[in-house]
């Protein structure tokens, strides 16, 4: 049996941290991040890292941390009962970046490690994690190579992995309540244990260091391109859509809150501005109508588009 060593996956989680606290940094080229390391009263901490008011980025948040108890919230056992009273580890980083210019979409990315030590039985781990895009303007361009990036972090641990973990990306990033899809997708994973802990570790440790491979050239494309009063109204409005799946269907946030987290880390995910327009219907034809029309559906971009953009 591998040995399990949480410890190696703290150190790679800081340094991972770094590593796009600094590619985010240079791509801003004017802000950096402002950073609060916090200690947990039940266990374990962080550091939590926001830069705001940046050239290219409005907000940016990304959060390592490392919180610790003797029981896990009702959000982590609702599906594994055996889990309860189970004293458990929780470590990963997360992070969000709303830019300015709404041709720039949002991005979320997170990798994590779970551990715990049921009183009956062996310790029971398993990482998880990802990246989605979530853009107002789409281009089809960009999708391809999000999704080109997101399917290069998972070949080399089965050829199988991105099909699989963009459905799961689809599927989890979706507004029932609104019947759309969040953005683009990308991959998500959870519960990830296959080939034991050395090959499980180094999958999470592949989606995130092709994070920035997938995000930073998108930036680079589109922040300097000019954008108008009322492209910017319909960012804000879109924005009021991820604001909504946080507050209401993310897991993370409800673990988050549940397991008496740093509320002001939890919450750095919302954009600074957002509005709710009611009733609000694009002009059929429009830019703001292909999004729905087309880029809010789940599709292959991989095969499909890349085609068609290679002739």
């Amino acid at each position: 049996m591998q040995t399990v060593n949480p410890e190696t996956v703290r150190s790679y989680l800081l340094n991972l941290q770094d590593r796009i606290s600094a590619a985010l940094e240079q791509e801003d080229g004017g802000q950096h991040f402002r950073e609060d390391s916090w200690v947990r009263p039940e266990g374990g901490g962080g550091r939590s890292r926001v830069m705001e008011n940046g050239a290219v980025f409005e907000k940016a948040g990304i959060n390592f941390s490392d919180v610790r108890g003797a029981n896990l919230p009702p959000s982590a056992t609702a599906k594994r009962p055996q889990l309860a009273g189970a004293p458990f580890r929780a470590m990963g980083v997360s992070l969000v970046c709303h830019p300015l210019n709404p041709h720039v979409p949002t991005t979320h990315m997170n990798v994590r490690f779970f551990y715990a030590e049921p009183k009956d039985g062996d310790p029971i781990w398993w990482f998880g994690g990802g990246f989605d895009l979530t853009p107002y303007y789409g281009q089809t361009e960009d999708a391809v190579h999000w999704h080109q990036t997101a399917k290069a972090a998972c070949d080399p641990f089965g050829s199988e992995l991105y099909a699989k973990f963009k459905e799961v990306c689809d599927r989890y990033f979706y507004l029932p309540h609104r019947d759309e899809a969040r953005g683009i997708g990308g991959i998500f994973f959870d519960d990830f244990t296959s080939g034991g802990f050395e090959q499980a570790f180094t999958l999470m440790q592949s989606v995130g260091d092709h994070f920035v491979p997938a995000y930073q050239p998108i930036v680079a494309k589109r922040k300097a391109a000019t954008y108008s009063e009322r492209e910017r109204k319909f960012q804000l409005y879109r924005r009021g859509r991820y604001v909504e799946f946080n507050l209401v269907h993310d897991r993370g946030t409800l673990f988050g809150l549940q397991s008496k987290g740093r509320t002001e880390s939890i919450l750095m995910s919302l954009p600074p501005l957002v509005r709710w327009d009611y009733d609000w219907q694009p002009e059929p034809g429009s830019a703001e109508a292909a999004l729905y029309d087309v880029f809010l559906k789940p599709q292959d971009w991989v095969s499909e588009h890349a085609n068609t953009l290679n002739g």
